[in-house]
């Protein structure tokens, strides 16, 4: 990725994260050309929420008819601009599909139920409206959907989009959204792209035409954008990061729990927000755990996911490489032990294992965005629960057993926003609402009827006839 300047203006070039071989070119917006893209989406929000609900649904529909026949197009942005795997972004192209179908059932589902108004005489009608224009920032590493995730409903659900993608990935996370959604029949200024920094991405907040922002990505930025959302009285959703606990109780098949908890930690580098971070093993099972995991973790294949099939790919981009490699190295010089991993090999970072890890490390706490597990043994039910809730944030958790009664009885106990029991963190559903607590978001969230709430506002009307009298 880097900015150039062209006659008309500055263009922002993505580049392969492996080769650097140029990709393509999009405009680089200003904070005052941010401003007129939520103007444009602002003047047509009006023709865009009358819209009978069936005929945006339709939209939709062809969208994502349109994003499944281009899908190895999809999957090739995918892997060279981000460095996803063949398989991670053949799942995330589906996935975005799949969104687009559900927003489009959701655009045509009745309105949440609601009782009729207490006062005789008067007729009340209370229905969910278009909040306007929508902001939608995302991030790079599931950029099509992440992005998918707050376009297509709110779209869907009448509001029109002002979307900036990361500047790592403008062309998985924004140029092809605009592309397929056009095609499939989107009227002009019903999305509106722009890409940049977090210049473009504060001009995007401010922007007096966005009426909320949906935002996915680190909780430090995440905290100035809520900031600025609260002073100036919008709405924001927030997703942010996860410590996200991995709980394997003594009863787990440990091939199995190591099985999934190599995928939650190293799938994509690790650098997913879902990303098991901290295996919490029972003090019994935790040696037998801990080599299969290694085990595990030094097998699989690294390199270019675009000319192998490599099953780890390259971290984004050089300063997250220092950032992880120095994470690793602060854990073993405070106890830990590291068992596998560690070393930065060009471009990459091996999936790395730590094992003695305890709270009163700096890795316990921190989300380093990379592909690291650390482990922690623990006693009994108890103790597990009160290292899992150690932790500002609270986005997933999960718990591996054999005996889903039990793993469901812990669930309500732990603190985040999702809980996968006989399963791995890294799970995403269209139909399931998901949001994250603490230094993980805002409460607030995506899928199902959560988007409704996300993306639409109460409107109450009320009749009364005849016309009232009052005695003033």
């Amino acid at each position: 990725m880097q900015v150039t300047t062209a006659t008309e203006a500055a263009l922002l070039t993505s580049r392969e994260i492996i080769t650097g071989e140029e990709l393509g070119s999009v405009p680089l917006a200003t904070p005052g050309a941010v401003a007129s893209a939520a103007r444009r989406a602002a003047a047509a929000a009006p023709a865009w929420a009358a819209r009978p609900a069936a005929e945006r649904a339709a939209i939709l529909s062809r969208a994502a008819d349109l994003l499944l026949e281009r899908d190895q197009h999809a999957m090739d942005l995918l892997v060279r601009e981000g460095g996803s795997i063949t398989g991670k972004a053949f799942y995330e192209v589906h996935a975005g599909a799949a969104e687009l179908r559900h927003a489009a059932a959701l655009a045509t589902g009745p309105d949440s139920p609601h009782g009729p108004g207490s006062e005789p005489g008067r007729d009340t009608e209370v229905t969910r409206v278009p909040l306007g224009v929508v902001g939608v920032i995302v991030p790079w590493n599931f950029p099509l959907l992440l992005g998918m995730r707050s376009v297509a409903p709110a779209l869907a659900l009448g509001n029109t989009v002002l979307l900036k993608p990361d500047p790592h990935t403008p062309l998985s996370g924004g140029r092809l959204f605009a592309e397929v959604l056009a095609d499939a029949g989107l009227p002009e200024g019903v999305l509106e792209v722009v890409h940049g920094d977090a210049d473009a991405g504060a001009a995007l907040v401010q922007a007096p035409d966005v009426a909320m922002v949906s935002f996915t990505g680190s909780t430090e930025v995440g905290r100035e954008i809520g900031a600025t959302a609260g002073r100036l009285l919008k709405r924001v959703v927030l997703e942010l990061g996860g410590q996200n606990a991995y709980i394997v109780l003594p009863d787990a098949d440990i091939e199995q729990a190591a099985s999934a908890g190599s995928w939650g930690s190293f799938l994509h580098q690790g650098q997913i927000c879902m990303a098991a971070r901290r295996h919490l093993v029972h003090q019994d099972v935790v040696e037998a755990y801990t080599e299969t995991l290694a085990r595990r973790a030094a097998a699989l294949r690294i390199g270019d996911p675009y000319r192998t099939d490599a099953q780890i790919g390259p971290v984004i981009e050089h300063g997250a490489l220092t950032r992880i490699a120095a994470a690793v190295e602060e854990a073993v010089a405070q106890g830990a032990r590291l068992v596998t991993g560690g070393r930065v090999q060009g471009p990459f970072f091996p999936p790395t294992v730590l094992a003695d890890v305890t709270p009163k490390m700096a890795v316990f706490h921190k989300e380093v965005f990379g592909p690291v597990a650390t482990i922690t043994a623990f006693a009994d039910d108890d103790e597990a629960i009160a290292l899992a809730n150690t932790s500002d944030y609270g986005l997933t958790a999960a718990v591996y057993t054999s005996d889903a009664d039990r793993g469901r009885a812990l669930a309500p106990r732990l603190r985040c926003g999702v809980v996968h029991v006989g399963d791995q963190t890294v799970n995403h559903d269209p139909a399931l609402p998901f949001g994250g607590i603490g230094a993980s978001g805002n409460a607030s969230g995506f899928g199902g009827r959560a988007a409704l709430d996300a993306f639409t506002r109460w409107h109450t009307l009320t009749t009364s006839s005849p016309a009232r009298a009052y005695p003033f």
